[in-house]
């Protein structure tokens, strides 16, 4: 048990907190708050937080204007130290914010450590991109013209975070925002606001300018709605559904606003063949609990050849027996409640819907509701067999702890079922045979493929999507300067 996470709690909930604007913390204009509880221990609230309007957006996208003229004109290598001392600070009170992640966010206290310790790569890998804000310079058709194309930051950018990652999504979004000289209006979840706090705390303590960074908590309708339409915010960049995403996306269009678009994932396991079933139930096991099941690059369908699925069926069982459901300040759980009693409302539907259509529930499924677990928003690891391509646990994402496994006949049908969804994200290819891993790579129709192992990202590797799981700039990666720059091209005539 934790109790050095649960003395801190104690010590440390029942604040309000307001937005910051213009380097200032303020009350939203509309001089409410509310408050946002611990889904461990739903009684806990960690905090009152500002339930802002569109006077508050207003404000902040005019701050964040103001300070565009200035920032953009940083050098590089100047915006870079700004974010490696933030990624220093990231590390320095890593096991605080980790405390407040967990708190907010349901996940046991190891994995939200690791976001944060995340966070400070990708802060780290952005500041290095300050220094390659490239350009290029080609032959001219004519002796006395100098052509060359350059990049320069797009403006004020709207960053909309999810409530699973509230640490490492919105530094994915702040930090690249920063490196290649934007400013930014930060808007949080509305039920994780608690991290976001603290960030914009160590983004000023690190030395970010008054108006760059600004952040504005409260409703996707009285605050998500204002900024994503504000004729002088030049790019949405969100994380989120795919619905949400698209109305997004229909609202930015319409003034031709850019956006980088991160959504929804129904991610497949495809296993041809392997050495050791234990290893890849493993992986696949830990891709599809990690944060509960609630992350779009979870492996939520396995999609395995019919001569091998009893055997991986039976080790993926042995694999989630050893997972132990709890709260973060329990340091033996290796999984934590789900966000809020309205997200376990509805995975719970979709397991009773799977039964309906006929799927065979092997494991868990069960609300948990004895002893320490009525405080909060628990639920048994589940795992279905016997689960067809047109089912909506098969189709669907279901944003929980929910595995569902499809036998095929061979490689092409496992490809046709992998691609028979609306989504594109991730995918896991498991095979010892190498010309077969290519074959998947190449067919199955997805923004990211692994071979051999689960869905886990790297810090500077593109992150992004196909189809309904993404629109626009991969992130994390170098790909960025697509969203966060424009280009203008020079011709440049000059005296033989």
């Amino acid at each position: 048990m934790d109790q050095v996470m649960k003395d801190w709690l104690q010590e440390s909930v029942g604040k309000t907190y307001g937005n910051f604007i213009d380097g200032r913390w303020q009350e939203s204009a509309s001089k409410k708050t509310y408050p946002v509880f611990n889904p461990g221990k739903r009684e806990q609230v960690l905090g009152y937080f500002p339930a802002s309007t569109a006077e508050d957006v207003e404000q902040a996208v005019n701050a964040a204007h103001k300070a565009f003229a200035a920032w953009s004109k940083v050098p590089g290598p100047d915006r870079a130290a700004i974010l490696l001392r933030f990624a220093d600070l990231l590390e320095k009170y890593a096991e605080e914010i980790a405390y407040m992640l967990s708190a907010e966010q349901g996940k046991v206290l190891a994995e939200s450590r690791g976001e944060v310790l995340r966070a400070a790569k990708e802060a780290r890998f952005a500041a290095g991109e300050a220094f390659r804000i490239e350009g290029k310079t080609l032959p001219s058709e004519r002796a006395d013209v100098w052509n060359a194309y350059v990049r320069y930051p797009i403006g004020v950018v709207a960053a909309i975070a999810p409530w699973n990652f509230p640490v490492v999504t919105p530094v994915r979004k702040i930090a690249p925002a920063l490196a290649y000289g934007c400013t930014v209006v930060f808007k949080p979840a509305s039920v994780t606001p608690w991290t976001s706090v603290r960030l914009i705390e160590l983004l000023a303590e690190a030395g970010v300018p008054q108006g760059v960074v600004n952040l504005v908590i409260g409703s996707g309708s009285r605050v998500g709605d204002p900024l994503v339409k504000h004729p002088l915010v030049r790019g949405i960049s969100f994380t989120g559904s795919s619905n949400l995403g698209i109305s997004i996306h229909e609202l930015a269009a319409k003034r031709l606003a850019k956006t980088q678009l991160e959504l929804g994932g129904k991610n497949p396991a495809i296993v041809f063949d392997y050495d050791d079933a234990e290893e890849v139930a493993k992986q696949i096991v830990n891709a599809a609990f990690t944060c509960s099941g609630q992350r779009c690059t979870s492996i939520s369908r396995v999609i395995v050849l019919k001569d091998k699925a009893k055997e991986l069926t039976e080790a993926i069982v042995s694999e989630m027996r050893k997972i132990k459901v709890g709260p973060a300040w329990d340091s033996s759980a290796t999984m934590g409640p789900l966000v809020s009693e309205e997200q376990l409302t509805s995975v719970m539907q979709y397991i009773e819907l799977g039964q309906k259509e006929g799927a065979r529930l092997l494991y868990g499924g069960e609300m948990l509701t004895h002893g320490e677990y009525a405080d909060g928003y628990y639920l048994s690891p589940t795992f279905f067999d016997q689960v067809k391509p047109e089912m909506s646990i098969a189709r669907e994402e279901i944003f929980g702890p929910v595995l569902t496994l499809l036998a095929v006949e061979d490689e092409g049908e496992a490809l046709r079922v992998a691609n028979n969804v609306a989504y594109g994200l991730a995918a896991s290819i498991f095979t010892k045979d190498l010309s077969q891993a290519y074959r998947a790579v190449e067919r199955v129709e997805s923004g990211m493929v692994h071979v051999n192992h689960g869905t886990a990202s790297q810090a500077h590797m593109p992150f992004g999507g196909t189809k309904q799981s993404g629109y626009g700039a991969f992130s994390i990666g170098s790909t960025n300067i697509e969203f966060f720059t424009d280009m203008k091209v020079v011709y440049f005539q000059y005296e033989k």
